[in-house]
């Protein structure tokens, strides 16, 4: 009786333990293809720029790299875009620079652009309207679902801006 109950037990913990390394390991046996979307239209009113960089070289699961630029109205990702997969990324305006681990997002009043469409690619992502951009000095990819800073840009600001 027994073998029995310990079979049962350790089957149940066996497929829930199989079960969570499936949801966890998926993004990266089964990555969506990249994002290709163009810049919405002409854009002549660039704000800002920047680079999306690797905050934690020794965690080698959140990760992001290339270039990003903020128009009046659109966050661009460029095509050199790219942050290892994972569950819930979003887009964020932060008002804070030098953001280097999810502790340095703190209370900051960022603003949420929305899910992130792809792991890789170019992405247009609008700006709600009537948004001070001189106030938002980086752009951050980050995890809703385990809080986790995945990639900071800090941002140059065009002269004139």
């Amino acid at each position: 009786m027994r073998l029995v109950i310990a079979f049962l037990v350790g089957g149940i913990f066996g497929a829930a333990g199989g079960v969570a390394l499936g949801f966890f390991l998926f993004p990266f046996v089964f990555p969506p293809p990249p994002a290709t979307e163009e810049l919405r239209s002409v854009q002549t009113d660039k704000v800002a720029e920047g680079m999306f960089i690797h905050a934690n070289p020794s965690d080698p699961i959140h990760y992001g790299s290339g270039g990003v630029s903020v128009y009046s109205d659109t966050v661009f990702l460029h095509e050199d875009f790219q942050v290892g997969p994972g569950p819930n990324y979003h887009v964020y305006l932060v008002p804070k620079a030098n953001i280097r681990s999810s502790a340095d997002l703190g209370s900051a009043m960022y603003v949420d652009l929305g899910q992130l469409r792809a792991f890789e690619g170019s992405q247009n992502y609008a700006i709600p309207a009537g948004l001070n951009l001189s106030d938002y000095s980086s752009v951050v990819i980050w995890c809703e679902r385990f809080s986790v800073l995945i990639s900071p840009a800090d941002l140059t600001f065009e002269a004139g801006s």
